[in-house]
């Protein structure tokens, strides 16, 4: 069964390829999606795909790629909007 979350990344988590390196893993995990930066500092990662992957993808949002400092990360579940493939969006 296909599930979509939502996860917000708090902490230096731009400028640090996150948003590139959270599509590699995504796209590992076989997971459709985006990653965008926002305007207070956050990364988003919108993602679909089954509940397993799902939650490795955010045991890998709690790291992110090395030069990451990850402070926070909430999670949200919403309705599955059929994403084609992963994404980074500016």
């Amino acid at each position: 069964m296909i599930e979509h979350r939502t996860f917000r990344i708090h902490g230096r988590v731009q400028g640090v390829f996150f948003r590139q390196s959270s599509q590699h893993e995504a796209r590992r995990l076989g997971l459709h999606g985006y990653a965008r930066n926002e305007p207070d500092g956050t990364v988003t990662i919108e993602a679909e795909g089954p509940a397993d992957a799902l939650g490795a993808l955010e045991q890998w949002c709690r790291q992110g790629p090395p030069a990451a400092r990850v402070d926070k990360v909430e999670v949200q579940t919403g309705v599955v909007q059929g994403y084609a493939r992963f994404e980074v969006k500016r």
